[in-house]
């Protein structure tokens, strides 16, 4: 059954074949044309065939029986409406990427099939389903149609409506940077430092350049913001501009990548203003930095647990923690309110989220926040430096409160110029 229209004989794909000799040295099938589609005077005529556009049945009526079932799509083409859309080895925007079109290029539709619904940048599904295509060149895999052009061909030039020109050759370094996850340079800052604040990589930061979509997104903390390109067009230099927006982008090392961009317009800009923001590209996902930041966190609070879990103080009460980072602190009434909110109850979480500055590392063993539930509802926090005093004959945990103003995001800047300081020993 021939799966690819031949356009110099006229014969329409889902057309049932005889044939003859397979070459797998010009890798071609050898196959009779039908009487109806033969040229006058021509007898016995046969025609090459490239294997991957001929479905072989194994026999006459098997493939007829399979011309019937391919029935609905044997017609059916589409043009590509954005260039670099991808050809997948799954119906899964996540799949592996095998074939990258041109803008304008032609795809024969073979079936329509179940996959993982599409998802634009922003969130938000995207209308089409996907298909089981074949390129041109014998490529077979999966494109979602949200950015095809369908068409029925009968006889004619595939390609008549379609402009290619000689010039037009394979940018393999877009393809590269389409190929990448390019998340907000921030992150590359935190990971530097040692600074991981797990909410803002829960946000996912980052530059999509939309191929699926046509519809590229920036995320970062001060804007979230769409635009609805054409296509992506070389400038020289490993520069691209996105026709049809005022966006472009740059790729300054194989993992740092520039992007310009001018919000007005821009569905989501709530300004008009420019912007150059930088994207890097990470050997491993925000996922695992998340997930190895609380396997950090709940180390340290482990330690903690360790040396109690139950403490006690002459003068500021009875602490105790449990598992799942919870804690009970009674009779700390001396605290309130230049310490604790008078709202706070004795309970709550325990966040080991705050990071010490290079000249209290040595100091400390860390910085942790008690997040008191409160008489309003709200979690009501106090953070304090602590040191594990496992050397001394009681042993327990020094705390040294740190005031608000000392706190920057999840950063501790300084000490506190008269701390306060809470002893609490074992209880036993």
């Amino acid at each position: 059954m021939l799966l690819w229209a031949s356009e110099e004989h006229g014969i329409p794909s889902g057309t049932v074949l005889p044939v003859y000799i397979k070459s797998n040295i010009e890798k071609v099938w050898v196959a009779g044309i039908p009487a109806e589609y033969r040229k006058p005077g021509e007898k016995n005529a046969k025609i090459e065939i490239p294997l991957s556009k001929l479905e072989i049945a194994g026999s006459k009526r098997a493939a007829r029986r399979r011309a019937e079932e391919f029935s609905e799509y044997a017609l059916v083409y589409a043009e590509t409406l954005q260039d670099g859309l991808p050809i997948r080895d799954a119906p899964d925007n996540g799949a592996r990427r095998v074939y990258r079109l041109r803008s304008g290029e032609i795809i024969k539709i073979l079936n329509q099939v179940d996959g993982v619904p599409a998802i634009s940048a922003n969130g938000e599904p995207l209308a089409g389903d996907w298909f089981s295509v074949l390129a041109e060149d014998g490529t077979t895999g999966y494109c979602f149609s949200y950015r095809l052009k369908f068409f029925e061909h009968i006889n004619g030039p595939l390609n008549s409506a379609v402009i290619r020109t000689a010039e037009e050759t394979s940018d393999t370094e877009l393809e590269n940077v389409l190929s990448k996850k390019w998340v907000a340079g921030i992150y590359g800052d935190m990971i530097d430092n040692g600074n991981i604040d797990i909410e803002a990589f829960s946000k996912h930061w980052g530059f999509s350049p939309g191929e699926e979509s046509g519809v590229a997104h920036i995320s970062l903390p001060d804007a979230d913001i769409s635009f609805r390109y054409d296509t992506i067009r070389s400038e020289g230099g490993n520069s691209w501009l996105f026709e049809g927006a005022p966006l472009s982008m740059k790729l300054r090392s194989p993992a740092a990548l520039v992007v310009q961009y001018e919000a007005e317009g821009a569905q989501g800009a709530s300004n008009s203003a420019r912007g150059t923001e930088l994207f890097i590209n990470m050997p491993y996902s925000l996922d695992d930095i998340i997930a190895r930041e609380k396997l950090r966190r709940e180390s340290l609070f482990n330690a903690l647990y360790i040396e109690g879990p139950a403490f006690s103080s002459a003068s500021y009460g009875r602490l105790r923690l449990n598992e799942g980072q919870d804690f009970l602190w009674e009779d700390f009434e001396r605290l309130t309110p230049g310490v604790i909110p008078a709202s706070a109850l004795g309970r709550g979480k325990i966040e080991m989220g705050l990071f010490l500055p290079a000249n209290l590392e040595s100091q400390y063993s860390g910085a942790l926040t008690f997040k008191f539930k409160s008489t309003n509802g709200q979690d009501v926090p106090a953070s304090f430096l602590y040191t594990i005093e496992n050397g001394s004959n009681q042993g327990g945990v020094r705390l040294e409160y740190i005031p608000p103003s000392n706190i920057d995001g999840n950063r501790v800047l300084r000490r506190a110029y008269s701390p306060m300081i809470i002893y609490f020993y074992h209880a036993g």
